[in-house]
């Protein structure tokens, strides 16, 4: 696949053992909308466009789902095979009530993942997503820094791209398209 969004198989060297890219390779969350559990297995035959963020992220993580949402549109009847699943980071805020109800005023068709804490850090630390909590001035509240970019594994459940935050749309969809097409 000759990659244009800037994702690991073009610019970034993905390293492999045993055929696997060296992170990225196990998931683990409930999915809130059916409360079963979820593994990359279970998006087996469709292509995954998957973000790490928290409902109350005031940029990043809402841009990023529009912009997921300008992509699956722009692959037409091929969306139907693009799945867009949105971690939370935050699931102490992020409840199961609420997650789902953030992630479908972007599209119906987003697939909202949370876990504990414990499986939360576990996912991350798997594909290599920062985060931290961030406290206000006052203490009262806080915000999350983190990784702004998305992972898209193929239909084998594989890890292919990264798309940074600032990749243009029309190279995403090229390259989802020939994921699609394999």
């Amino acid at each position: 696949i000759e990659a244009k969004a800037c994702g690991l198989a073009s610019r970034d060297t993905l390293r492999l053992e045993a055929g696997m890219p060296l992170y990225g390779n196990e998931l683990s969350l409930t999915d809130v909308s059916t409360g079963k559990p979820v593994t990359l297995a279970s998006f087996k035959d469709h292509v995954v466009l998957l973000f790490f963020g928290f409902t109350q992220c005031p940029d990043i993580c809402p841009t990023t789902l529009l912009k997921a949402k300008e992509i699956k549109d722009a692959l037409g009847a091929d969306g139907k095979r693009l799945d867009v699943v949105f971690v939370t980071l935050d699931p102490e805020r992020d409840t199961a009530e609420v997650l789902p109800a953030y992630v479908h005023s972007f599209d119906p068709s987003f697939i909202a993942l949370r876990g504990d804490m414990a499986a939360t850090k576990k996912v991350a630390r798997e594909f290599r997503v920062f985060f931290q909590k961030v406290p206000n001035q006052d203490g009262s509240s806080y915000t999350l820094d983190h990784t702004a970019a998305s992972y898209v594994i193929d239909k084998t459940g594989k890890l292919r791209l990264l798309v940074r935050y600032t990749d243009p749309v029309d190279n995403v969809v090229s390259d989802l398209k020939q994921l699609l097409a394999a």
